[in-house]
């Protein structure tokens, strides 16, 4: 992990809940020689642990007595189950400690990142996944989410914040297809957005996005009929809430049950068919909007033919938490009902 730029403001406590500055104060003034050790763990198997690095940086940045403090972890990527430590911390609490939060914080979003990277990735199948995390966020969070999208293996991004503390040269520059804004421009012509993406880059993979005009086997077709060979791929990214006009009009070709909205497994099959009977089997097909890795996953079961998938809000989902406390005083067993000092012989002391 590359070097982050920490707030100077941590330091002054500007991001730390009031009862933790308050707490230190105390310690500080009363019990100065005090030797704590804290704990982190949280309560849900098959984790993605991805914020070690970032904790580490800040306890380096923000601890006055950095130096004298023990501490072991885990690494990023390690995989995790519930009630297992994954760092424990020795020192003053007035070096350290008033941080709790904080390293709770980095832990839980980071390893949500991390952990719905990995299940993307694994429902896959070997394909590849497109990091979309721009729309689904602040724009604040891009770098850390990044890098914890790429510890969970997701290898394409579409924004430069994302690459900032990935240390990996093999991941490519920032990718991506075009937005629905510059079909509009062309008055929603596809076939002159087009042009105009390729005359400005030449030297990028030709794209087309597909569902402007909500007929995307057609719409896919005359595309790929006028680009022949230089188009690369189409996207497709229908909402939720439409059934696209193809499907609209040959609904008694499909399933009773089926659900034909949005993007989903008949569209994409339609397309595909329409493509390779046209003579443009040569053309990729990306799909994206309100993907989950439950949906990829259903959608590899079911052999549709998806070369790329673009995945933006189920990536962002933050449904997990970091818990840390205080186990040990001076060495002694200390801690409130319930906890206790959890051994591991995971836990590798780095310093």
């Amino acid at each position: 992990m590359k070097k982050i730029l920490f707030d100077k403001r941590i330091k002054n406590g500007y991001y730390i809940a009031d009862y933790f500055k308050k707490t230190r104060t105390i310690i500080e003034n009363e019990l100065s020689n005090s030797i704590v050790t804290m704990q982190f763990f949280q309560r849900k198997n098959d984790i993605t642990l991805s914020g070690i690095n970032e904790v580490l940086q800040l306890l380096e940045f923000a601890c006055e007595e950095y130096k004298s403090l023990k501490i072991w972890t885990l690494n990023d990527g390690d995989i995790i189950n519930a009630n297992e430590p994954v760092l424990k911390i020795e020192g003053k609490y007035s070096s350290f400690g008033w941080l709790e939060g904080m390293i709770d914080g980095i832990l839980a979003r980071n390893s949500c990142i991390a952990t719905n990277s990995k299940r993307v990735v694994s429902a896959a199948n070997g394909k590849p996944v497109l990091n979309m995390m721009d729309r689904a966020d602040s724009y604040l969070t891009l770098a850390n989410d990044g890098y914890s999208s790429w510890i969970g293996g997701i290898k394409l991004f579409v924004t430069e914040a994302s690459l900032e503390l990935i240390n990996d040269e093999s991941i490519p520059k920032p990718s991506g297809t075009m937005p629905h804004a510059l079909i509009q421009a062309f008055d929603g012509d596809i076939i002159k957005a087009t042009e105009a993406f390729h005359r400005t880059f030449p030297e990028s993979n030709l794209l087309s996005l597909i569902d402007y005009n909500n007929d995307c086997v057609r719409d896919a077709v005359k595309v790929a009929n006028h680009f022949k060979e230089k188009l690369w791929a189409i996207r497709i990214d229908t909402s939720g809430n439409l059934i696209d006009k193809y499907l609209e009009e040959n609904k008694t070709k499909y399933p009773a049950n089926a659900d034909l909205y949005g993007v989903n497994e008949y569209l994409i099959k339609e397309v595909r068919n329409a493509l390779d009977k046209s003579g443009n089997r040569h053309v990729k097909i990306i799909v994206s909007s309100g993907l989950t890795a439950e949906r990829i996953k259903e959608f590899e079961a079911n052999n549709v033919p998806v070369d790329i998938y673009g995945v933006g809000g189920y990536l962002a989902k933050i449904d997990n938490n970091f818990t840390g406390d205080a186990v040990l005083i001076n060495g002694k067993e200390q801690a409130k009902f319930g906890r206790k000092n959890m051994p591991s012989d995971r836990l590798e002391q780095i310093k």
